[in-house]
Order: structure tokens, then sequence, then C-alpha cells
């Protein structure tokens, strides 16, 4: 497993691509996984402060994630439970309007299936449009979010934790009465809480 960890923190396929942006930066994969974490958090790229840390979810989307489980910080990055693993490793850049540029495609065709193969997670939850996408093939998050029983109790698809979904978490009121008990039940049982 190491040697696969090493290649990703190393991987430099999309650096002519980070340098063009309006950012300019150079790639820096964020590798939080381990082989036999039972809890995989499959999610979209790192944001610029999880570039700068080096840590995922080391931002607000985390801690809303974070909420969403009910677990506490020291249980969400212990790597031998939880695996971290989106669908790009590496922060994308922004766009001139100053807004996420999506995952390149060829990181998860690069190393996803790899991944993957080490980890046979227990318990999945899909967070953002790409990681359901990728794992499901379904293309409309709202509908699919709404459908999560279709895929629970071993998959959970979920909206990103972004603030900026605040709007859609209030316009589906059942996410939060239905959906988040169930969750929180799944990540405990796995967690064995």
């Amino acid at each position: 497993m190491l040697p696969l960890r090493e290649d990703i923190e190393f991987c430099t396929l999309c650096a002519k691509r980070f340098a063009a942006t309006v950012t300019a930066h150079r790639p820096r994969p964020v590798v939080w996984f381990r082989s036999g974490a039972g809890l995989l958090i499959a999610g979209q790229a790192p944001g610029m402060r999880v570039h700068e840390s080096g840590r995922p979810f080391a931002d607000r989307s985390g801690e809303r994630l974070r909420q969403w489980m009910d677990v506490d910080e020291a249980t969400f990055y212990d790597r031998d439970r939880i695996a971290i693993v989106p669908m790009a490793f590496c922060f994308p850049g922004y766009d001139a309007k100053g807004s996420d540029l999506p995952p390149p495609p060829i990181c998860a065709r690069t190393w996803r299936a790899r991944v993957m193969e080490h980890l046979q997670p227990r318990l999945t939850l899909l967070v953002g449009g790409h990681a359901i996408r990728w794992h499901l093939g379904a293309s409309n998050v709202t509908d699919t979010v709404r459908a999560w029983r279709d895929h629970a109790p071993l998959v959970f698809p979920l909206p990103h934790p972004s603030w900026r979904n605040t709007a859609w978490l209030g316009r589906n009121p059942w996410f939060e009465a239905e959906l988040l008990p169930s969750l929180r039940e799944a990540v405990a049982k796995e967690l064995g809480r």
C-alpha cells in the first residue's frame, strides 16, 4: 500500500494545468487513506485551505460534514478507521471568476481504481456531484440524494457540505430530518460506537 500512496503523493500529472490557473500553484496531492479503513469518504477535490494545510476537509465544509456524521475531529482524521479519497487529490485552482475548478478527470482515471482495490470499504459516503457520478453513474445530485434509501445502509449520496449549499438544505428539509439520522446510525455502527 505504501508504494501506491507514495506514487500519488509525488504525482505531477496536472502541473501544467495548475500553473495555467489563476492561482498558478503546484500540485500537492492530499493523500489520506490506509488499507483496512472501513469507512470511505469519497469527496470532490481539495480546496485552497486543504491545499495549504495538507489535511482533507480542514475547512468549514469539513466542520459541516463532521456534524452530519456526528464524529469528532480525532475520529474523522483516524486513517485506520476513515479513508478520505477525493475524485482529484490536488486543489484544481480557481477560474477567472474565483470559483473552484472541477476535479481534473485524469486524476480519477489514473488513481481511483487502484485506490479502491486496496480500500474495499464497508460504508461509503459520496460527497458531492463528482463522487456521486463516478460511483453511481447518476447525474442529478438532488434526485440521487433524495433516493438515498436505494443505496443505504452501505452507500450514502450526499450534497457537498459547502456553506454555498445552505439554501439547498433549506429547500430540502427531508435531508436533515430523514437522511442524517440514518447516516449517523450507519457511521456509529461502522466505527463501533
